[in-house]
């Protein structure tokens, strides 16, 4: 039987490379011999790239983070972080295309994920000339690496949904729901091995009660908090290098494994047709043609409405990992304590996104995105004038599972418009 996206399905026969190297062009569609069985195996891909960016994640947020706290000298774990966002945005007008053209998605994908190792490794010696640019390089890399992960989902989703006659966009939202899923239990087991590391050590042994902070230290912390004001608080204090150290080396083996994984248990795209007609593998699209095209995106209306909301969603992305966790977290708890608080922001956010996923088609977008507007405002307000003190831990536990839900939000009704 022959699918008219360009698959042939034989129940006898085992997958076969394409019938002809000469179709192999944006304007042919590959055809691919596929056994019905090969389901399982598709199955197995989506689970191996799922595991992957998870074991690459939890490195990465686990390190992110920390930045603004254990690198707060002079701003430069926020400084670092600026780069890494700036490099991806010049990264995903010009680069993505480009490079899975010549290396194929699934080496694309393991040359990406490398780039996120020099910035790891920076935290060894943390210097501007040292971390700054491995931010930038890793800003290079992360949009590639997600474009070819889009591209990898998408297509073997089509491919799957072929095989067992169900709906394409089924298939494909079940696929991606998996994947985003295990990427977000990264937020978990990354500030779980951090906390784990700085509270056994030398730093975080004993609590509070080894630190000695006065009431007019933790005046200075919240919306108060300044870095000059908050220069005698030991609760910023760096912690020792031996402890930075051995979670850097964890973080580092982590991007190490997942890379190791793609490259091992992930099947090349090719085996299902990587340049049919439509993939970034077979499009022909110069960056200059796509910033084009993303320029002529900005004068409709739809577009520019959702700019200002985009915005809001870096800013308060930005705001969890880099200003809650320094001006709240660390200045009145310690910086043991963030991976711990941390962890309930991305554990209510996975289990929202689930919810929210599944509750939209019953009740609309409307309500769910007026509930973030909502419980994020009222967080804000509440942050303005709460002075976070460690005798209330449960209260930074509370605002950072909340403030997990209105990033779910974001997440599941902005970014699947």
């Amino acid at each position: 039987m022959t699918f008219s996206g360009g698959f042939d399905v034989d129940k006898d026969s085992p997958v076969k490379p394409p019938l002809s190297r000469g179709e192999d062009t944006a304007s042919m569609r590959e055809k691919v011999k596929l056994s019905r069985s090969e389901k399982w195996r598709i199955l197995k891909n989506i689970t191996t790239i799922s595991f992957a960016f998870m074991v690459q994640f939890t490195a990465f947020q686990g390190t992110a983070n920390l930045q603004s706290s254990i690198n707060a000298k002079d701003g430069l774990g926020t400084v670092s972080l600026s780069a890494i966002y700036a490099a991806i945005v010049v990264s995903c007008i010009f680069i993505p295309t480009l490079v899975i053209r010549r290396l194929t998605v699934k080496w694309t994908l393991c040359l990406s994920m490398l780039c996120y190792a020099p910035y790891i490794g920076s935290q060894f010696f943390p210097r501007f000339y040292t971390l700054v640019p491995a931010g930038i390089l890793l800003g290079l890399g992360a949009a590639p690496m997600w474009a070819s992960k889009a591209t990898y989902l998408t297509q073997v989703g089509q491919v799957y949904a072929k095989l067992t006659d169900q709906s394409v966009e089924a298939i494909i939202v079940r696929f991606f729901g998996f994947f985003f899923l295990a990427w977000q239990t990264a937020e978990l087991w990354g500030n779980l091995i951090s906390s784990l590391v700085l509270s056994s050590g030398a730093h975080g042994g004993g609590g509070s009660a080894n630190h000695t902070f006065t009431e007019a230290n933790l005046d200075s912390c919240g919306a108060n908090f300044c870095v000059l004001a908050s220069a005698d608080n030991t609760n910023l204090e760096r912690p020792p290098e031996s402890e930075i150290f051995e979670i850097s080396a964890i973080y580092l083996s982590c991007i190490v494994a997942a890379v190791i994984i793609i490259a091992l248990f992930l099947d090349p795209l090719s085996r299902y047709g990587e340049k049919r007609r439509g993939s970034i593998s077979a499009s022909q699209v110069s960056g200059i043609e796509l910033l084009a095209a993303t320029a002529n995106q900005l004068r409709k209306p739809n577009q520019q409405l959702l700019i200002p909301i985009t915005v809001f969603i870096g800013m308060e992305q930005a705001f969890i990992g880099a200003d809650f966790t320094q001006a709240y977290v660390s200045c009145a708890l310690g910086i043991h304590q963030i991976g711990y608080v941390m962890i309930c922001f991305g554990v209510v956010n996975a289990i929202c996104s689930i919810i929210f996923g599944s509750v939209m088609k019953y009740i609309g977008r409307i309500p769910i995105i007026i509930l973030g507007i909502l419980t994020h405002g009222a967080i804000i307000v509440v942050m303005l004038f709460w002075r976070p003190h460690p005798d209330h831990p449960f209260v930074f536990y509370t605002i950072s599972g909340l403030w997990g839900v209105g990033d779910a939000v974001w997440q599941t009704q902005i970014n699947g418009k």
